[in-house]
C-alpha cells in the first residue's frame, strides 16, 4: 500500500491523516487516530521522498538533531525545534542523514470541544520558516524533552474520558516554553537580529528614494531580507517595541521630515515622490504620527 502511495504522488502531495502519514513513512500505525509521538530513528527513509513537496491535514512539531550538521555560530549546537500549521507547503530534504528526536503530530480534531484550538493561533512561530527554527541551549533541551515525554507516557496508556485534556495541558505548556525560549534566541542571536535591522533601514531607504508607487509591504520587506513576515514581526517586537508596519511608517515620516525641513519641495511633491497616491493620504498619515500636519511641520523651519 505505501509503495501504491508513492507512485500517485504529484506536484504537492497531501497527507490527509496521521494513520497515512505513518503508513507513508514506514511506521506502526498510531495508538490514537489524531495524535502521534514518533521517534526520528524509527522513520523509513525513502530517497522516493527527496525534493517532492508536501502538505499535510495537521500540526506537526518536531525536535531534531541532525549528525554532521553544525547550527550557526551564533546557535546552540543541541536540538532544533521547528513549528508546522495545516495546509503550509514543505519539502523533505534529508538526502539520507542521520536524523535523531522526535516528532508529535496533532490533527485539529483532537481539539473539538476545548478552547485551545483558538488559543494555538496565537502561536505565531506556526508561521515561521523552516530556516527560523527554535535552537535549543542544553537546559532547555531537558525542559522540552520532558514535556515530551509526558505527552508520549499519557499518548501510550489506556485512552479514557481524561486523555484529551491532560494531553493537552502538556502542550499547552510545551507550546509556552517554546514561545520562551524564542524569546531568548531573538536576543542571543543580536548581532545578526541588529544587522537584519540595518538591512531593513538600507531597503526602506532605497525604497523611499526610488520611483515607487505605493507604501513597501510588510511581505516586500521580509522577502527582501529573506525571512518570513511573522518573524521579522516578532524579531521586531522584540527588540525595538514596534511591529514591522510601524517600522515602515517610522521610516517614512523621517524622509518626509528630512525632506520637509531642507528643501523647498510641496507637501504634494513630497507626498507622491514617498510613493503616495494622494497627498491627502500623505497628510493624514504625517499627522496621526507628529501631530503636526506637513505643513505646520515645515512652517517650523522658516
Amino acid at each position: 500500500m505505501r509503495w501504491n502511495l508513492l507512485k500517485c504522488l504529484t506536484m504537492v502531495n497531501r497527507i490527509r491523516s496521521i494513520n497515512e502519514f505513518h503508513e507513508i513513512r514506514g511506521l506502526v500505525q498510531p495508538n490514537h487516530p489524531l495524535i502521534s509521538v514518533v521517534d526520528y530513528s524509527d522513520i523509513t527513509y525513502l530517497k522516493e521522498l527527496d525534493n517532492a513537496a508536501w502538505v499535510l491535514n495537521f500540526y506537526s512539531i518536531s525536535l531534531k538533531r541532525t549528525a554532521g550538521v553544525k547550527a550557526k555560530d551564533d546557535d546552540f549546537n543541541n536540538g532544533w525545534m521547528s513549528f508546522m500549521a495545516p495546509n503550509q507547503v514543505f519539502s523533505i530534504l534529508s538526502s539520507g542523514l542521520e536524523h535523531s528526536g522526535w516528532l508529535l503530530l496533532i490533527h485539529p480534531d483532537f481539539f473539538c470541544n476545548t478552547h485551545f484550538l483558538q488559543k494555538l493561533r496565537q502561536y505565531e512561530y506556526f508561521d515561521y520558516a523552516v530556516e527560523e527554527a527554535l535552537f535549543l541551549c542544553p537546559k532547555e533541551e531537558v525542559t522540552i524533552t520532558a514535556i515530551i515525554n509526558m505527552i508520549r507516557q499519557e499518548y501510550n496508556a489506556n485512552i479514557d474520558r481524561f486523555s484529551q485534556p491532560i494531553i493537552i495541558s502538556h502542550i499547552e505548556a510545551l507550546l509556552n516554553y517554546a514561545e520562551r525560549f524564542y524569546q531568548r534566541q531573538f536576543i542571543t542571536r543580536i548581532k545578526t537580529h541588529h544587522q537584519i535591522i540595518n538591512d531593513m533601514d538600507r531597503i526602506l531607504t532605497d525604497y523611499f528614494n526610488g520611483a515607487n508607487m505605493g507604501l513597501p509591504t510588510v511581505k516586500y520587506l521580509s522577502d527582501r531580507l529573506g525571512i518570513s513576515p511573522s518573524y521579522l514581526r516578532d524579531l521586531l517586537k522584540s527588540l525595538t517595541g514596534k511591529n514591522t508596519q510601524q517600522h515602515i511608517h517610522e521610516h517614512l515620516i523621517g524622509i518626509a521630515k528630512e525632506k520637509l525641513a531642507t528643501t523647498n519641495l510641496s507637501v504634494s511633491e513630497i507626498a507622491y515622490g514617498l510613493g503616495f497616491e494622494h497627498a491627502q493620504s500623505f497628510s493624514k498619515l504625517f499627522k496621526l504620527k507628529t501631530k503636526q500636519s506637513p505643513l505646520e511641520f515645515k512652517a517650523g523651519f522658516n
